[in-house]
């Protein structure tokens, strides 16, 4: 299994909204994708120590092939515990093991642990997204809190699915480079909604109404 990858821990935007992307890549660099036992994908609501334990005891494992093993993690969260837990694990990584994070927001994680790994840039894939970014930004206040419907109609906030909101927040974020303003919203935001008990109508009516209409 060759790759031009360079070492082996990846760091990716995108959470599970780039796996499509990353395969794509992964063919590109002859890499089988379809069927491989050496390509370990999980996807994770929210990314836990335990989770951070459990990958560095399955990376320990041989190769069934004899060659690099892929483990590709998709998740729009971690916790600061689970990211402690995977700085050994990237430190003192199995020679024949390569890592790939997906998450929705890099600039979240712990400088540490972005510090070892290799950033990549994927283009986006086909935009699945429940609320899009660009409308909402486009739209007046009131619109805005009638698109998040969506987001919320579903389940109890302890039990809701957050990786949906993640992306969105996330796609807000790549829109509002240029407005200091509206990315301290979206950052508070993040923050708060990702504590357990958050309260996520809220939040995210904050972000509707504090952002700026671009």
């Amino acid at each position: 299994m060759k790759t031009s990858l360079v070492g082996n821990a990846h760091l990716i935007e995108g959470g599970t909204a780039a796996l499509k992307s990353l395969f794509a890549l992964l063919q590109k660099e002859g890499i089988e994708t379809h069927a491989n036992p050496d390509i370990y994908v999980r996807e994770y609501a929210r990314f836990g120590a335990d989770d951070g334990r459990a990958l560095r005891e399955r990376a320990m494992l041989r190769s069934t092939s004899g060659g690099r093993r892929l483990f590709i993690i998709a998740t729009p969260s971690m916790t600061t515990e689970a990211q402690n837990a995977l700085l050994k694990t990237l430190e003192e990584p199995p020679a024949d093991a390569m890592f790939f994070f997906l998450v929705s927001s890099p600039q979240a994680l712990l400088p540490t642990l972005r510090s070892r790994m290799q950033t990549l840039k994927l283009a986006p894939s086909e935009n699945d997204d429940l609320v899009d970014a660009a409308t909402f930004l486009a739209v007046a206040p009131e619109k805005r809190i009638d698109m998040l419907k969506p987001l919320l109609e579903k389940d109890d906030d302890d039990k809701r699915d957050l990786r949906p909101i993640l992306d969105f927040l996330s796609a807000l974020e790549s829109r509002l480079a240029k407005f200091p303003d509206g990315l301290r919203t979206l950052y508070s935001a993040r923050k708060y909604i990702q504590d357990k008990g958050a309260l996520l109508k809220p939040l995210l009516e904050q972000v509707a109404l504090l952002t700026p209409r671009v």
